[in-house]
């Protein structure tokens, strides 16, 4: 039997134990990778609009409201993986702040949600597609249009996107406006930032 556990690293509800994946067809991100990556960001969370794109049952963007963030947007339309992650919202009691699109994930830089009345304030993008999505051919090319399209539409100046892949896999998109920041590596997964803006 699938056996997984999930939790809410620190914050408003550090600790507190979150509804996994009904099936092995997601593969969350550890706690050692997700306690590395926040510490990371640091700051950026704090009164952040952020988006969990491919969000499963919403690890990173519940992770962001416990530590200060003021909205997410979650993309998902697994129905077990979308059960789940209304039923975690609803156990921390973050309805009024959060936003389930049961969408494909490749449409949702252009949904009002981001591209609307709060274009250009996205501070936060979580890319987790699946693992071959990233490596090459029609799958690829949608996923850097997807990024092209959120770096157009939503990202705020200062804005990054978290782009989760594995280390075999080169991020090597050509997209105006993004740079790669940080890459942080766990075995065999990375976390590749694309950030808007210039060269520091």
């Amino acid at each position: 039997m699938y056996q997984l556990h999930m939790r809410i690293i620190a914050g408003e509800f550090g600790g507190r134990k979150l509804l996994p994946p009904p099936s092995e067809r997601t593969r969350p991100i550890t706690d050692r990778a997700k306690q590395s990556l926040f510490d990371a960001l640091g700051s950026r969370v704090a009164g952040a609009l952020v988006l969990d794109a491919f969000a499963g049952t919403g690890s990173m963007g519940l992770e962001c409201l416990s530590r200060g963030a003021r909205r997410a947007v979650f993309v998902e339309r697994d129905p077990g993986a979308l059960l789940h992650l209304r039923k975690n919202i609803a156990a921390l009691s973050v309805e009024s702040r959060s936003l389930v699109l049961p969408i494909d994930a490749y449409r949702v830089a252009g949904h009002p949600s981001l591209a609307g009345p709060e274009a250009g304030e996205l501070a936060i993008a979580f890319i987790d597609p699946p693992y071959a999505h990233t490596e090459g051919g029609p799958l690829r090319a949608k996923l850097e249009r997807l990024i092209a399209g959120l770096a157009v539409n939503a990202l705020a100046d200062d804005g990054l996107i978290s782009l989760r892949h594995p280390t075999k896999v080169d991020v090597d998109f050509a997209i105006p406006g993004l740079r790669i920041g940080r890459e942080l590596t766990y075995g065999s997964m990375r976390i590749t930032w694309l950030v808007k803006g210039p060269e520091p």
